[in-house]
């Protein structure tokens, strides 16, 4: 997609009749469960993403993702054993970064106190946690109704800090007034174990009429990302000894 400002109609949901999103959802998502579609970091230092198409067997391979981020927000996710990846739903889990709830016994912990979300609390050594601080992002690309998500990963989270801290709050901005380029680097763990970290810049700047727009847009779209559960597909293992340090 060429970095040219985009009318705010082409990123918003054109259903007739419909009078928000809520409604449009409401309507025809009753008694579904909902779901985004997930684009994937690959494994091994591959630069580029696995975001999926109108095959889902056959995802298409992009070298950036292009759109307007319209909600992110902190999860926690921890593991009591090793993580195994699918079918391996996290032991603790937090949608919000600051409230844990156990899933077995159901028990309510704050996070910024419990031992496993303390740097240096990595049962396996080194620096991290042994909770794993991620960020949701979504994504709303050029001409689609629904954004995707992608999940920024620990060693991730001091590149999206750096960006929304430096080039979005520092410029005065918020997230849904610009597009976004998220982009895939190569990264090497201190025992030389490459991996992909992604990055993130502003590509343009959105017109005031459709900054209001999309502003809306996000503000209704956080009824049904805040819901979305967390599961073992938020989270891909990075190096054990990554060279992420505490921020």
């Amino acid at each position: 997609m060429s970095n040219e400002l985009v009318k705010a109609e082409t990123y918003l949901p054109a259903v007739n009749g419909a009078n928000s999103l809520a409604e449009v959802f409401a309507e025809e998502m009753d008694g579904l469960k909902f779901s985004f579609e997930r684009v994937k970091i690959p494994s091994g230092g591959m630069t580029a993403f696995q975001v999926p198409g109108d095959d889902p067997a056959n995802p298409d391979i992009l070298k950036e993702i292009m759109g307007v981020i319209v909600d992110d927000h902190n999860v926690n996710a921890f593991w009591f054993d090793d993580y195994t990846g699918a079918n391996n739903p996290p032991d603790c889990s937090s949608i919000d970064g600051k409230t844990g709830t156990v899933r077995d016994p159901v028990e309510v912990v704050a996070c910024n106190s419990c031992p496993n979300n303390q740097w240096g609390s990595d049962p396996k050594g080194g620096k991290g946690k042994a909770c794993k601080n991620m960020r949701r992002v979504y994504i709303l690309p050029f001409g689609q109704v629904f954004p995707l998500l992608l999940t920024v990963p620990p060693t991730g989270m001091a590149n999206f800090s750096d960006f929304k801290s430096k080039r979005i709050v520092g410029k005065g901005r918020r997230s849904y007034e610009v597009i976004t380029k998220v982009a895939l680097v190569q990264d090497k763990s201190n025992g030389g174990i490459t991996y992909s970290k992604p990055t993130f810049a502003v590509a343009s700047e959105l017109p005031q009429e459709d900054k209001l727009a999309l502003a809306e847009f996000s503000r209704q779209i956080k009824s049904f990302t805040r819901e979305v559960a967390i599961g073992a597909d938020d989270y891909d293992e990075a190096p054990k000894d990554s060279n992420e340090s505490p921020m």
